[in-house]
This record gives structure tokens, sequence and C-alpha cells, in this order.
């Protein structure tokens, strides 16, 4: 009997052990000059507009053919738009062009706050994998995103300590994807080149497929499943294994500020899924960066499908999203 107990004492310490290496979970003295709760509703700010959010991806999911790099005129077109977006919301764009096997690409850029101060930086690609995918999801949704912060910022007009960059990047999706052809890449290379401070970056990646039927919810690993719900219906914040209090900050700011549930992973790169997005090529220059998601095809059958469509997504939850999204761009406390 004594024996059993001991046994079962192990696990539950290796189950708590595990679910505070990866779950990250707040600690009293942590909650410490965390952001409070934020009613978008009472503030008197203008709210998140759904139906202008849904006509951006409905847009840019109707580009034909498709916005891959095999098409770099649909690319063009999707980055003109992009473009035309944020400078109707009062923007300046900055377009960073490289050259590859002969082609120029380009990201652009959209800023707010002291052009000198260090960066936190929100991304999101505006690329879909090849052909004959209309890429609502992924990643119309994180696009559709950026171009609605930069319209809240406009009218909100709030005070920035720190400069805010919103970028659209290229050439996220295979063929180029984990090598130095992504335009994240060649942003954090540039960034790092210059000797620019980067707080923090966030990928933007999936943020409009949800689900509240059981079992709806995948993992790269079974085990997580102990940890994480089954239902795919929470946002996910994904950071290494020592950004925990980054995680924690960036968690923290998007629950406080939207009914949405928010889990976050800290975690080893070798777990699947990790590195998924274009944070990845900030890790390889020794900034901080995390992801934004719904968990991409852990969670939506629609991934890199003809299926992604605008009629697929979920923007009662994707306006939650950006008004956590809007917390971590006013912030400087990274």
């Amino acid at each position: 009997m004594r024996g059993l107990v001991l046994v079962l004492f192990g696990l539950l310490l290796l189950y708590l052990i595990a679910f505070w290496f990866l779950r990250n979970p707040n600690l009293p003295l942590l909650m410490a000059g965390h952001s409070q709760s934020i009613d978008p509703a009472s503030s008197g700010w203008e709210q998140v507009d759904i139906g202008r959010m849904k006509k951006t991806v409905v847009d840019l999911t109707s580009i034909t053919p498709s916005r891959s790099s095999i098409h770099p005129q649909s690319l063009n077109m999707a980055a003109d738009y992009v473009a035309g977006s944020w400078s109707r919301a009062g923007c300046s764009v900055h377009e960073q062009v490289f050259e590859l096997r002969g082609r120029e690409y380009k990201n652009l850029i959209c800023s707010f706050g002291p052009r000198n101060k260090p960066r936190v930086i929100l991304g999101a690609h505006y690329d879909v994998h090849f052909d004959n995918n209309p890429g609502a999801d992924d990643n119309a949704s994180g696009v559709a995103a950026l171009i609605e912060l930069a319209g809240l910022i406009q009218t909100r007009k709030p005070n920035f300590s720190h400069r805010l960059d919103l970028v659209a990047y290229t050439l996220e999706e295979q063929p180029h994807f984990h090598t130095s052809d992504m335009g994240s890449y060649n942003h954090a290379r540039q960034l790092s080149k210059n000797g620019v401070k980067v707080k923090l970056m966030i990928s933007v990646e999936m943020i409009g497929y949800f689900s509240d039927t059981p079992g709806s919810q995948k993992y790269p690993n079974s085990l997580l499943k102990l940890f994480f719900p089954s239902r795919g219906d929470f946002l996910g914040v994904v950071g290494l294994a020592w950004e925990r209090k980054l995680v924690r900050r960036v968690r923290n700011l998007i629950s406080t500020s939207t009914e949405l549930p928010v889990y976050s992973i800290n975690s080893p790169k070798f777990i699947p899924g990790i590195d998924l997005s274009d944070h990845r090529n900030f890790w390889q220059f020794g900034y901080p960066a995390l992801m934004v998601t719904d968990t991409a095809f852990y969670r939506n059958p629609n991934y890199h499908r003809p299926t992604d469509t605008a009629d697929s997504l979920d923007y009662g939850k994707m306006a939650l999203v950006v008004e956590g999204l809007y917390q971590i761009a006013i912030n400087s406390e990274f």
C-alpha cells in the first residue's frame, strides 16, 4: 500500500512539474504590474470593425490566382492592398524590398511612435501555400488583424514610449519556409545588422478558426492533452522554454482585455509546431519572439486546402483577438 502511495505521489509530482513547465501559470508575485481588465465596450474607444475585418479577408482571398510565390503578380496585388489599407488608416508605409533569384519581393512596414526607440513588432505573412488556396485563416486573418490595429491606433491615439512596427511579410510559405528566403528572415537580419533593439516580436499566425466541438483540438504530442483543452475554442501564445516572463506578460495582456480563453505553452524547439511561423527567424538573431495563433492544422481542417475560405472564420472571436493584440501593441513593458 505504501508503495502505491509513493508511486501515485511521484506521478502527481511529475504532472505538477510538467504543468508548471509547459503552462507557465501565474504566481501572485508575478501578477504585480500586469494590466487591469479593460472593457472596450465601456471605454469610449472606437470598436473593432468586424465587417471591415471580414471584408479584408474576403478581398485577399478573392485575389486570383492565389497570392503565392509562384504568382508574383498576385503577391504584388496583396501587397498593394495592405499598403493602401494602412495608408487610409493614416500610417506611412515603408517597403523593405529584397531580391531572390532575379525577382523582387517586399515586406511592408507600418510604424507608430518615436522613430529611434526600441521596437515592438507585430508581423503576419500575406502569402499563401502554393496554388488553389484562398488562405483565409492562413494568413489573411493575421493580416486583417494588423490592418484593423492600424485603424484602432489612428482613432484611439495612444501615447507610445516605444516604436511599434506592424509588418506584412512575404515568402513565409513553402518552398521558402525554413530558409533564408523568408521575408521575416530578411527583416530580422537587417534589424540585427543595424543594431536595432527589439523588445518583442509577435507572429500573428492564423487567428480566425475556432470550434467548441469536443475533440476538435489536436496536439503534436498526445501527452499535451493532459495539460490543454480538447475544444478548439481558445487562443494560443507560444514561446520558448526560457521566455517564461515574456509569455506570461503577453498572455495576461490578451486575457485581461478580452473574454476569449487564452492558453500558453513554453516549450523546447523540438516539440513540433513551436517554430512554424515568422517568429522563428527572430530567434535566429537573438531577438525575443512569440507566436499568437489558433494552432493552425492542430485545429483547422482547412489548412492549406481550397476550403480555407472567408466563410469558415469566426469574426467575432477574431475581434477579441485584435483587442488583445492592441494591448500588446501599446505596452512597452516587456
